[in-house]
């Protein structure tokens, strides 16, 4: 799926409208309709009171079609309606003037300067002030009024955006702190930031039916991986196929003390469906090797306890390094040797990545189309800090750009940015994830995918995908609390399960 700019959705909503034909108020009304469908599943109790609060534009408009709807599903509806602007918009207009008597309803106006709303507690506050089109920061008496809301205790719901935050931007002004928001046709970009997990809340969004053939025309450098996105990219299992079929992977990871996240990467690659594992680790670790994973070979390092040296890597068609090494100087020179031995995309992570932001002379050696698969401090250390996460982002995609490789930012939607300056955002994953080990279950399932001979691009959206994907239904066994890094691999055969089963709605 595509992630559009608001303003590359107010062209798709005018291209709609004039292919249909449809006028802007039916599409409201199908907006409307939507949003309320979400709304009812969610808070099916008709007996909380629902207050929408609209400002004088579209958004809005959409606030007052929302409360005529709820009003007719025997919700308990009161209006008030923030006069920003002595214009309106004549949609707007037109649904103030759809709204049943205002005996069936309650309807308060706000005008500046006026005391801020005393709001009962219980209730469901709708927010529908300000939309996406929103191209300033939020001042004054408005701002006022969103932190006030903000301040009480309710649940609060924003229609399409949360008011006073900007959707393909940092934001600087008030905003509302919405517990949800549902967002019509597509995400915004602003929902995949952690800088504004508290203004979106949990995100929802569903299809308005807005034209498929412009979407697919329309450029944009963002994109979704759901459950339809990540099911297309597997590859089916033929009957005469054998483990050669489907590569042979090798790792080099561990060092004394760090023996575990060799395993763990291990036990993640085998899991990922790849036909031959080989670890290349320190001496001390082949005994524990070899008890731990029985489907794995070994290759064994003549150094006792660090990484020292490169095996003969013609056998493999992935390689993956990084994963419970060292910084010491004999694993860079291990490290070096592979980047100017390898002819094949590296996966790198870890002291991998944490060796090339301290010797950074080795980053143009790193293969053509390689995985880089950093956290944020890793990403930072490699390439420096910013403002705010989008600035972040542009950095992360000109960096991918200008090396050559994709680049796996992890986090709740790990972005993964590639050489063409793209990036594509996950949507699987929980917070029981953050837990040691769950970087190296990644970085096995991706050298995994890659030995299987997915091209880098896929083996990096599938990976992230499957991984998260796991740790959810992890999750949803154990809970987020108790859940670590083994438990993603234990699922990882339900990931790839549920992934070959996903049945797109129709």
């Amino acid at each position: 799926m595509k992630i559009l700019s608001a303003e590359q959705i107010r062209a798709l909503d005018a291209y709609t409208m004039a292919q249909e034909p449809l006028g802007s108020l039916d599409l409201m009304e199908r907006a409307a309709l939507t949003f309320v469908q979400w709304f009812v599943q969610q808070f099916p109790d008709t007996d909380a009171p629902v207050h929408i609060f609209c400002g004088p534009g579209n958004n809005g408009g959409d606030g007052l079609a929302v409360a005529r709807l709820l009003h007719q599903q025997f919700y308990t509806i009161t209006i008030w309606i923030c006069e920003i602007s002595a214009q309106t918009s004549p949609d707007f207009q037109a649904n103030l003037e759809r709204l049943p008597q205002r005996s069936e309803l309650t309807l308060h106006t706000l005008v500046p300067q006026a005391p801020l709303p005393a709001l009962p507690t219980g209730i469901i506050l709708v927010d529908a002030i300000f939309g996406s089109g929103l191209n300033r920061p939020v001042a004054g008496y408005w701002a006022d009024l969103l932190t006030h809301l903000n301040e009480q205790p309710i649940v609060r719901v924003a229609i399409d955006v949360p008011s006073g935050l900007f959707a393909d931007q940092h934001t600087t002004g008030a905003c509302i702190r919405a517990h949800y928001t549902f967002s019509f046709e597509m995400p915004k970009l602003a929902f995949f930031f952690p800088e504004n997990q508290d203004a979106v809340g949990e995100w929802h969004h569903a299809s308005i039916g807005l034209n498929t053939d412009f979407i697919a025309r329309t450029p944009t450098p963002f994109h979704l991986v759901d459950a339809a996105f990540a099911q297309r990219l597997l590859h089916p299992r033929r009957k005469f196929n054998h483990k050669g079929t489907f590569g042979h992977a090798l790792l080099v990871v561990g060092s004394y003390g760090k023996v575990g996240a060799a395993i763990l990467a291990a036990r993640a690659c085998l899991r990922s469906g790849v036909g031959l594992v080989t670890v290349h680790a320190p001496k001390s670790a082949y005994p524990i090797l070899q008890m731990s994973i029985p489907e794995a070979m070994v290759s064994v390092d003549q150094h006792e306890f660090y990484l020292s040296e490169i095996p003969n890597l013609t056998p493999y068609k992935a390689i993956g390094i990084g994963c419970g090494l060292d910084q010491r100087q004999t694993t860079l020179q291990a490290l070096e040797m592979l980047l100017e031995k390898s002819t094949r995309p590296l996966v790198l992570d870890a002291d991998a990545l944490n060796l090339l932001a301290r010797h950074r002379h080795l980053l143009p050696k790193i293969p053509p189309r390689s995985i880089l698969t950093p956290h944020v401090r890793e990403f930072e250390r490699l390439f420096g800090n910013t403002s705010d996460d989008f600035a972040r982002n542009t950095l992360q995609r000109e960096q991918a750009q200008a090396l050559g490789v994709y680049i796996v930012l992890k986090g709740a939607h790990t972005c993964t940015a590639t050489p063409e300056g793209d990036g594509y955002f996950n949507t699987t994953g929980n917070p029981g994830m953050a837990t040691g080990g769950s970087g190296d279950v990644l970085t096995g399932i991706i050298t995994g995918l890659l030995a299987q001979s997915f091209t880098p691009l896929n083996a990096a959206l599938l990976g992230v995908y499957l991984h998260g994907r796991a740790g959810d239904l992890a999750a949803a066994t154990m809970g987020e609390d108790a859940l670590i890094a083994s438990d993603i691999i234990q699922h990882l055969g339900q990931a790839f399960l549920h992934c070959k089963a996903y049945d797109a709605p129709k």
